[in-house]
């Protein structure tokens, strides 16, 4: 069971790196703007995918943190800062260093699969429904995902979400509905204000009632 669990979790570290992501912006607090190799610049936006060779610019009081799928760590940058993705980790342009997380090497997989639970509950859930049924409950999985989950708590900032989104993916995967909804609601204690949050409870919500 846990071999077939690393392979699914490589498989999808591999398909991310296919499509040209090196990692995941998981907050951002502030007008924070990046700039692609080729394209105009741009308002950094929570959960949007990193390519690299992208620019970031910080101004003062800024804040932007960025989980990277190779070498599963995470940077928290405030501004005045400047800095550009590499493939596994930033290259610091000016201003302050950030402060880095080395995270569980089962993390970044499960949450390069964000960016999809954000579309779909923010669609009502449309591609969910036509999805296929939940996988077989795997307790091994499941029990590594809890462990690695308060590894998370207790390694990253109060306000930080990774650990929720990181479980609440694992979870979905069984479509264990009644166990996500202590971990939303953690979420929404941690950011009240975040709009994509309120966009996963809604998404919970419609989705037990449907059971």
């Amino acid at each position: 069971m846990r071999s077939l669990l690393w392979v699914l979790l490589a498989t999808a570290s591999v398909f991310a790196r296919a499509q040209g992501d090196v990692g995941l912006v998981n907050l951002v607090n502030g007008d924070v703007s990046y700039t692609p190799q080729s394209g105009a610049p741009a308002r950094v936006k929570a959960f949007m995918k990193v390519r690299e060779g992208d620019r970031f610019e910080l101004p003062t009081g800024t804040q932007v943190r960025i989980v990277y799928f190779d070498g599963a760590r995470q940077e928290n940058w405030t501004g005045p800062s400047g800095f550009r993705a590499g493939k596994a980790e930033s290259n610091p342009l000016h201003g302050r260093p950030a402060d880095v997380a080395k995270l569980p090497g089962n993390v970044p997989a499960r949450i390069s699969r964000v960016p999809e639970l954000m579309q779909n509950a923010k669609l009502g859930g449309v591609q969910v429904r036509g999805a296929q049924s939940a996988r077989p409950v795997q307790p091994e999985a499941l029990q590594e995902a809890r462990t690695t989950y308060q590894t998370l708590r207790a390694q990253l900032p109060n306000d930080d979400i990774t650990p929720e989104l990181y479980l609440f993916s694992a979870l979905n995967d069984y479509q264990l509905y009644e166990e996500m909804v202590p971990v939303v609601n953690e979420m929404m204690r941690k950011q009240p204000e975040n709009e994509d949050v309120k966009s996963l409870a809604a998404w919970l919500i419609s989705r037990r009632g449907s059971q």
